[in-house]
C-alpha cells in the first residue's frame, strides 16, 4: 500500500467523521445535554486525523508528488492546518463551554468542516500525481 492510498483512506475519514461528530453534537444539542468527555476525545481524534494527514501529505510532497489541481500544494497545506486547528480553537474560544450552544456551535462546526473536506476532494486537492507526470 502506497502513501497515495493511505492519504486517500485518510482523508475520506476526515469526511466521515466530522459527519459523525456533527451528528453527534447536534444530537446532543437537541437533547439539551451537555457535551461528554466522549465528545471531547472526539474532538481530539479529528485533529489527531487531520494532523496525520496532512504529515503523510508532507512525505508525499517530500517525495515528490503535487496534488491534482494545478500543484496548488500551499492550499492543500492550508486547508489541512485549518482542519488540524479549527475544532480544539472553537474549543479555546468558549473557554471549555460544554452547555447546549457549545454543542450546537460544535455541530455546525464539524458539518461544515466535513463540507470543506469534500470541497477539497472535488476541486482535485487530495488525489496526488507525479509532479514529473503531469
Amino acid at each position: 500500500m502506497s502513501f497515495v492510498d493511505i492519504h486517500n483512506i485518510l482523508f475520506n475519514m476526515i469526511i466521515f467523521y466530522a459527519v459523525a461528530l456533527g451528528i453527534y453534537a447536534a444530537v446532543l444539542g437537541a437533547r439539551k445535554e451537555s457535551l461528554s468527555g466522549n465528545f471531547w476525545g472526539g474532538v481530539m481524534v479529528f485533529a489527531v486525523l487531520c494532523a496525520v494527514t496532512l504529515a503523510v501529505g508532507i512525505i508525499l510532497i517530500l517525495n515528490g508528488y503535487t496534488v491534482e489541481s494545478n500543484g496548488r500544494i500551499v492550499i492543500y497545506i492550508l486547508y489541512m492546518l485549518f482542519l488540524t486547528i479549527i475544532m480544539p480553537g472553537l474549543f479555546s474560544m468558549l473557554s471549555g463551554r460544554d452547555d447546549r450552544k457549545a454543542a450546537i456551535y460544535f455541530a455546525v462546526l464539524s458539518l461544515f468542516n466535513a463540507a470543506v473536506a469534500f470541497s477539497m476532494a472535488e476541486r482535485g486537492l487530495t488525489t496526488w500525481i507525479l509532479a514529473n507526470a503531469s
